[in-house]
């Protein structure tokens, strides 16, 4: 049996400390926010299901975030749409360190994934014009053999890149979300369980 993911395993991995800078590159800057807590000796990951009342990505399933405001780094960004979306109280939340930023064709956005520990389960209030629902899943389940899968498709002009897909019981997440959250499974120490 595979060890637990713990917290302590998640920090170990993670290379890249909270800088904040918005990331130079093309596209609208956006960032959102990776938020773990732990139970018993499982880390767990908080989700969202978009609202269908918003204008892209609706019903998909995401993490807290958005674009960041003019004069704003990528952790205030996250830490201010987690408040909005989901009420996360950003003084709750200790910034550990961010995961690789990706650019969404779909958006036109770039993404800065900010990763943050909060000390228990969280108490949360979605916003209901932007999220249909909130759960956590633990990192382990995200691990487990048969929930992850990679697709090949074709961007335009041809060149084929990976989209991944995480199967959790009813709920598909994919695109840029599953991106995130293959990298920061691929982050953690070996010893701890990992999708193939």
């Amino acid at each position: 049996m595979a060890e637990p993911i713990t917290l302590e395993r998640v920090r170990a991995g993670l290379r890249r400390p909270a800088g904040g800078a918005a990331q130079p590159g093309g596209g609208r800057q956006s960032a959102v926010l990776v938020a773990l807590f732990q139970e018993g000796r499982e880390a767990r990951v908080v989700l969202t299901r978009r609202s269908t009342r918003l204008r892209t990505h609706t019903g998909q399933v995401a993490f807290p975030g958005g674009g960041l405001d003019p004069g704003e780094d990528v952790v205030a960004a996250a830490l201010r749409e987690a408040r909005e979306e989901v009420g996360l109280d950003p003084a709750s939340v200790e910034v550990v360190g961010e995961l690789s930023p990706l650019y969404t064709a779909s958006s036109s956005s770039r993404i800065t994934p900010v990763v943050g520990f909060l000390t228990g389960r969280p108490t949360l209030a979605p916003s209901p014009e932007e999220v249909e629902e909130v759960f956590d899943v633990a990192l382990s389940d995200l691990a487990a053999e048969g929930v992850h899968r990679q697709e090949m498709w074709s961007a335009p002009g041809g060149v084929a890149h990976p989209v991944h897909f995480f199967e959790l019981g009813g709920r598909t997440v994919w695109g840029a979300t599953a991106a995130v959250l293959r990298e920061l499974l691929d982050a953690i120490p070996a010893g701890a369980a990992r999708p193939d």
